[in-house]
């Protein structure tokens, strides 16, 4: 039996409220586990680099390359510090060519049938957005990118595709989905286990909508707070 997201109306309630974390806690706790994040740009980056980390670190980076060019990168970096974990963050592109369906399918292949079970991947189809987007509604349809552009538009009173993207807007998304009643990431979470549930069995370019976002997302939430 799959998990239902949180009821809208129970947000509100006690036992579901948001805690801040003690800035005591920030300053006292050493770090721990390190985490080497390589994404396709500065919303993912920014969005990880924004993770309120208290016993951990973070090392997210943002560059522009192809999906196997990212995870090559990804494994040089990985020589240079010692990370506990590396992860890549990549989604699918949208014109949907047979080139970028292999490039997308041969990075994830890559990584999931590697050695090292310690270096792992994020990846999103078709958009990052959707993990945004499924902290305020379920998604069970394919979705070109461009709806969740408008979708996010209208819900953060935002031109998302030209201005959301900018520097000073993607540092500001962790902290607007944490304070926005009406944004879930326990929900998000759940709904984005159940789309990958549907479409496992498929190769990564047909799975389609699928965010392993929560992937990492529940691992980074371990070292928030205890």
């Amino acid at each position: 039996m799959t998990a239902k997201p949180i009821k809208k109306s129970d947000q509100k309630k006690s036992w579901n409220k948001k805690t801040r974390i003690s800035k005591y806690a920030v300053e006292t706790r050493s770090k721990g586990k390190r985490f080497l994040i390589v994404c396709e740009g500065q919303t993912e980056e920014w969005y990880f680099k924004s993770f309120p980390i208290l016993t951990a670190t973070v090392d997210a980076k943002g560059i522009g390359r192809t999906k196997t060019a990212l995870v090559e990168y990804a494994k040089r970096l990985a020589t240079q510090n010692t990370y506990d974990e590396v992860w890549c963050v990549f989604d699918m592109d949208i014109n949907y060519e047979d080139i970028q369906k292999q490039d997308f399918n041969n990075a994830i292949f890559q990584i999931q049938q590697g050695s090292n079970k310690n270096f792992k991947v994020a990846y999103s189809n078709d958009s990052f957005e959707l993990w945004f987007l499924i902290h305020y509604q379920i998604i069970e349809h394919q979705q070109h990118r461009t709806y969740f552009y408008k979708k996010l538009s209208d819900l953060w009173d935002i031109n998302y595709e030209n201005d959301g993207k900018k520097l000073a807007f993607c540092k500001t998304i962790y902290e607007r989905l944490q304070n926005d009643i009406d944004a879930n990431q326990e929900n998000a979470i759940i709904i984005a286990k159940n789309l990958f549930e549907t479409v496992q069995h498929l190769n990564p370019h047909e799975q389609n909508p699928v965010t392993k976002v929560f992937e990492l997302v529940e691992e980074l939430n371990r070292y928030l707070r205890n």
